[in-house]
């Protein structure tokens, strides 16, 4: 067996004391209450699909009996919304009718789960009406952004996940082609009222939001990936007509939604401030308070994020700087340093297609060294394969510096993390083995496809979103990347890895700065950039990110730091197994932070 060492001892070892007994990785005892809360939970399941047929879709499921939601999306009518919300409080119900002292330890674990989503689901919905999240929008209380609402999220989702295999697929892409209008028509009513009830984003968002929506809509439209995605792909299966019919919804009733809503977004502008924090909408501060929970899945409050964000700023950048002074930059601040690293010329990948082509190679290159590595820290390796891609050109102006999706539960897509690379200046080579490690493996990709290839987690809980865990696991994997050996010939790679920390690190300071202190954008945006190596335009996109989704930046640091204090109490047992530990976290799937400390507690308790 290899081994591998960290900062105080092997973590390979013996696995016969504390960590190995107690609460198993698998637990498979079930009995009838278990059966009761399984059907509860995948009819619960199935009504999510048909509320959202895009997941079924994205997860390669959307055939059979759920075939019909291969053509269909989401209704995000006013009336759809508020049966939602009613819809909410009642799965909630009936899942607390479930005896939880009568389930097994699996039927817990999958109770706790569910009351933890449904309780965070029925206390946005029903106390907060303005609050948006489902597809194309991330939790956050404006409907159109540039990152939020359903012009962000179709013509990837359309492109790269439905299927046209053959005229049935067509014709399901045809249709939802044909339901774009009514659900960019309900993001601009939802943008109304939210406006009548004081809930109206800040100037320089919808300003942001409609350059992005101008992009979108003006230009040749055939041009658009909407259409020329179904142009493509039916004439590679000799299908004719798709591509015409694309293009004349796009210039008919999709391009006249559009305008409708920058003329709606226009129209606020004059009512719009230059304030960043929710705190001055109504209930402000317990919709913050909500969404903290519903994102870091703990207790914890705005101010102690906030200290715990200063104190590890303050400690990586010691560690950083020492690291930098052994390299030879010893002058100036941390940030001017880690600038400077990033603009020496072997560093810097040329900004075109040639360059860009040449950072996709090297990370994905990345991705392949570490693979032979993992079977020291894990004692499951996915079978599915995962890949590093570019973001589409036309939305790379406001999108996030990359996102992650997962690939489909039948291997047919891999999973994929999409790069922005709108500037290659923003990704200096440093910085780029810690984002392969978080985002591909033994990060996202990897922990999302052990959960689909988890034949002991039902299909709702292999699924199932939990930021604070697959944000905070991604983080980790970093730490364990480093334990694997993979900077041991790479001092600036080390360096890149605690800068990528003391970024998220920031984020704790900055998201609680605006929503809780009522920092403004400006005092944010001075302070990300004093204290991480983010240039001025990156760090202006990430404040950005952080004010229209307030409190999920918080959830990563806060994910990895529960996650690593869990493993020392666990280095503490005599007997320590990395495997083990690693399977403990893993092998339950997502859960909230609160569940999973509980859960690895039980384990290491002599």
């Amino acid at each position: 067996m290899g081994m591998i060492v960290t900062r105080r001892k092997l973590i390979v070892g013996v696995g016969a004391a504390a960590l190995c007994s107690g609460l198993p990785a698998r637990a498979r005892t079930t009995n009838a209450a278990d059966a009761k809360l399984d059907e509860l939970l995948k009819t619960q399941f199935e009504a999510l699909l048909r509320r959202d047929p895009t997941t079924a879709t994205s997860l390669g499921i959307d055939t059979g009996a759920r075939a019909a939601l291969r053509s269909q999306l989401p209704d995000w009518s006013p009336a759809a919304r508020s049966r939602q919300g009613r819809q909410a409080r009642t799965d909630l119900s009936d899942l607390r009718a479930i005896r939880r002292d009568q389930l097994s330890e699996a039927g817990r674990l999958n109770y706790d789960v569910a009351e933890f989503q449904l309780a965070s689901r029925d206390r946005l919905a029903n106390q907060f009406p303005f609050h948006s999240d489902g597809f194309g929008h991330r939790a956050g209380p404006y409907a159109v952004t540039q990152l939020g609402g359903f012009y962000t999220g179709l013509p990837n989702f359309m492109d790269t996940q439905h299927p046209v295999n053959n005229r049935a697929d067509a014709d399901a892409y045809m249709a939802r082609m044909r339901a774009i209008p009514g659900l960019l028509d309900a993001d601009t009513a939802l943008v109304r009222s939210n406006a009548a009830m004081g809930v109206i984003a800040p100037r320089f968002i919808l300003e942001r939001a409609i350059t992005q929506l101008r992009d979108l809509r003006d230009g040749e439209g055939r041009n658009k990936t909407l259409v020329r995605s179904i142009a493509r792909r039916s004439t590679e299966k000799g299908l004719t007509g798709y591509g015409e019919g694309a293009l004349e919804l796009w210039e008919g009733p999709i391009r006249a939604a559009l305008s409708q809503q920058i003329d709606t977004l226009a129209a606020l502008l004059p009512r719009a401030t230059s304030a960043a924090g929710v705190g001055r909408l109504p209930g402000g501060a317990a919709y913050y308070a909500a969404v903290l929970k519903l994102h870091t899945t703990t207790d914890l409050t705005p101010d102690q994020i906030h200290r715990t964000g200063l104190e590890q700023v303050t400690d990586l950048k010691a560690r950083i700087g020492a690291l930098l002074a052994a390299q030879g930059y010893r002058t100036g601040s941390v940030r001017e340093r880690l600038v400077a690293l990033g603009q020496v010329p072997d560093q810097v990948f040329a900004n075109d297609d040639a360059g860009r082509a040449a950072l996709l190679a090297y990370l994905n290159g990345r991705v392949e060294a570490i693979r032979p590595r993992l079977p020291q820290a894990f004692s499951r390796i996915p079978k599915a394969r995962s890949e590093i891609r570019r973001v589409p050109v036309e939305i790379q102006a406001g999108a996030p510096g990359g996102s992650a999706q997962r690939g489909s539960l039948d291997g047919s897509r891999p999973g994929i993390f999409y790069i922005n690379l709108r500037d290659t200046g923003d990704w200096p080579r440093y910085t780029l083995p810690t984002l392969a490690y978080h985002e591909a493996a033994p990060g996202h990709l990897f922990e999302g496809a052990l959960a689909q290839e988890n034949g002991d987690l039902a299909l709702y809980r292999q699924v199932v979103s939990a930021t604070a865990y697959s944000e905070g696991w991604a983080l980790y994997a970093e730490q364990v990347a480093d334990e694997l050996g993979m900077y041991a010939d790479d001092p600036f790679g080390k360096i890149g890895y605690l800068s990528a920390y003391l970024f998220r690190a920031a984020r704790l300071v900055v998201d609680t700065g605006m929503h809780a202190r009522g920092w403004s954008r400006e005092k944010a945006h001075r302070y990300m950039v004093e204290n991480s190596a983010e240039s001025v335009g990156s760090a202006q996109t990430e404040i950005d990110r952080y004010i229209v989704y307030p409190g999920q930046a918080t959830a990563y640091k806060t994910g990895q730091t529960v996650i690593a204090r869990l493993r020392v109490e666990a280095e503490r047992q005599p007997g320590f197994n990395l495997k083990r530990f690693h399977d403990l976290v893993l092998d339950g799937g997502r859960m909230p932070l609160t569940v999973l400390e509980r859960r690895v507690r039980a384990a290491i308790t002599p």
